[in-house]
């Protein structure tokens, strides 16, 4: 089994509070999770107003399957106008390795 995560540094536009932060990032955490049926959630960064960073994680038996949907993912969060992705960092474990 393989386990793929990816971290996402994303920058936010015209933001002034930590509420209008959620508002924004919530959407995007919603639409990850249901479209692609992988684990999200704003995973640090939390304190800060215009900044976050978004954790995604995918269980599968093939690594190509893994790397698809990350792919998938970090282009469904590129294309968001209200974003600006600033990094993008992976990583595919397989659990056999232990």
């Amino acid at each position: 089994m393989f386990v793929a995560t990816l971290e996402l540094d994303v920058l936010l536009g015209d933001v002034h509070s930590l509420k209008e932060k959620r508002g924004l990032i919530r959407p995007v955490i919603a639409d990850l999770r249901r479209h692609h049926e992988v684990a999200a959630a704003e995973a640090g960064l939390q304190d800060l107003h215009r900044r976050s960073l978004i954790g995604v994680a995918v269980l599968s038996s093939d690594p190509a399957h893994c790397t698809a949907v990350l792919d998938s993912c970090e282009r469904l969060v590129a294309e968001r106008p209200e974003l600006d992705l600033l990094s993008a960092r992976r990583t595919l474990r397989d659990t056999d390795d232990e």
